[in-house]
């Protein structure tokens, strides 16, 4: 049986790492981010949208935009993948870092706490959508402020939900994980996979 082949609508570098681990082959599809353009997923959650509502709402609509620029450009029919991840404490969406002192917020508030990671995926194939979304818990130690700005900058913290990598240098920050790891870096494994068979295109 070969591979199943996907779009990935998604500029996400840890999420093309994670296909590959699973043996997906996949084309990125980027969705319009463009300076002066209106988006083509508008990001930001409703007033009192709740978090679950919101991460899946959000891979919903890239899988759904994604499909929608496959067909305007006429490339070849294969399901694709749209993917959020969001931290959340206390009901509060922590998304991407506007700048430092915004880091400087997350990380103080995620300090010697624990917090929810929350990463949905949504598969379109032709009529059908398939979403799942996968919760962890990820509790912090106590960070000092001066390791604080140090993290900060090295950059690592920006472009990532929370203000943090945990598959990079913030995987000293983590003292427990409960539930999928790489769910917390972005594309969880058995959700994506469990999707795709849903849709017809078992991994293995």
């Amino acid at each position: 049986m070969s591979s199943p082949v996907v779009y990935l609508a998604s500029k996400s570098p840890r999420r093309e790492e994670l296909l590959r681990q699973l043996g997906i082959e996949f084309t990125t599809l980027r969705v319009r981010e463009a300076p002066g353009r209106e988006p083509d997923v508008e990001e930001g959650a409703r007033d009192a949208e709740p978090a679950l509502h919101y991460v899946e709402r959000i891979a919903r609509t890239k899988a759904t935009v994604g499909w929608q620029r496959m067909l305007q450009r006429g490339l070849p029919p294969h399901p694709v993948l749209g993917a959020d991840t969001e931290v959340v404490l206390d009901g509060v969406i922590f998304g991407k870092p506007k700048d430092a002192a915004d880091a400087v917020r997350m990380l103080t508030a995620l300090s010697n706490r624990s917090h929810q990671v929350l990463t949905a995926v949504a598969f379109c194939w032709e009529q059908q959508m398939v979403a799942d979304i996968s919760t962890s818990i990820v509790t912090f130690r106590e960070l000092k402020r001066d390791e604080i700005d140090r993290y900060i900058a090295t950059g690592e913290p920006f472009d990532k939900a929370g203000a943090y990598a945990v598959q990079g240098r913030a995987a000293s920050f983590v003292s427990r994980i409960e539930g999928s790891y790489s769910g917390v870096m972005g594309l969880p494994l058995y959700e994506t996979a469990a999707a795709l068979a849903g849709i017809g295109f078992p991994v293995l």
